[in-house]
């Protein structure tokens, strides 16, 4: 392919860029909403495209293919590698996976491991740099939205309204110090959160402020092996309390993600670290087998 044709390419993909982008503002004001209001201009989208769109699984269906093949074909074929995957995923975890909550022996933590590499192309691990939770399988529940920002509202969540909005900050305060310093990144963190009972490790008096470092904001793979529906978050809160019976706790659009957003809004799920050094892995659901090699 020549010089003329790549220009040509980026010139076309740029277009459609600003056409899609105005589509998406005139039809959807919680779209033009947030495009506004976290600074995603043109230019900021583009070079951030690959990872918003590696988390909804679609990056190579709206940017590689023509128009047409894009409405046509790709909700079908999306649809079709999450089954698949989901499907895999709960079929492996289903002989070793404990339904209750409990800590791993190494063994066991080390097969599923190995099974959510193998089919998602994601190294979790339920410990990492020396770091363990009390609970790698524990219950989960639906949390409400955190505040972003100071005067931030629910209004201007753009989804699953129906949670509310906590009334107190999250563990680590405000993702950002102010709405015009709101980027796609405090964006993606409180859209995808996680909740885990940091309060309660052994050492978290003793080695307060080391941990509450080390786990600030740390990628958490959370998996519900009933259906194999995985999600990439960032812990952004400590709890739930014993009393609750709860191990987890999760963003209204996380527990969504799992399918444990209606009824009880409860279940047992897989919690593990995110072995990602070079934050590669997109927050967000686990729609295809991700290639770190590429992102």
């Amino acid at each position: 392919m020549n010089l003329d044709s790549l220009a040509q390419i980026e010139k076309n993909l740029q277009k459609r860029q600003r056409r899609y982008l105005s589509n998406l503002k005139r039809r959807s004001k919680p779209a033009q909403k947030l495009i506004v209001q976290s600074k995603i201009t043109a230019s900021s989208l583009r070079q951030k495209s690959s990872q918003i769109l590696a988390s909804a699984g679609l990056t190579g269906a709206l940017l590689l293919t023509p128009a047409s093949a894009t409405q046509s074909s790709t909700p079908t074929n999306v649809s079709a590698n999450n089954q698949n995957l989901n499907q895999a995923l709960s079929q492996e975890l289903a002989d070793i996976f404990p339904h209750y909550p409990t800590k791993l022996d190494d063994q066991t933590a080390q097969n599923i491991s190995q099974i959510i590499l193998n089919k998602t192309g994601i190294k979790a691990t339920p410990t990492l740099e020396g770091q363990s939770l009390n609970h790698h399988i524990g219950y989960i529940g639906y949390e409400q939205h955190l505040k972003r920002f100071p005067g931030d509202n629910l209004s201007l969540h753009d989804e699953e309204q129906v949670a509310g909005i906590a009334p107190g900050l999250g563990a680590w305060g405000y993702f950002a110090p102010s709405q015009d310093q709101f980027t796609t990144q405090d964006y993606l963190r409180e859209k995808y959160y996680s909740v885990a009972q940091t309060l309660y490790l052994p050492d978290w008096n003793t080695n307060f402020r080391f941990l509450r470092d080390w786990y600030k904001y740390r990628k958490i793979l959370i998996v519900n092996p009933v259906n194999g529906q995985s999600v990439v978050t960032v812990l952004a809160d400590a709890g739930p309390a014993e009393w609750t019976g709860k191990q987890f706790g999760a963003s209204p659009e996380a527990m969504k993600a799992l399918d444990l957003h209606l009824g009880p809004r409860k279940g047992l799920v897989l919690f593990f670290f995110v072995d990602d050094p070079d934050d590669r892995i997109p927050l967000g659901p686990v729609n295809q087998k991700l290639d770190t090699n590429s992102l």
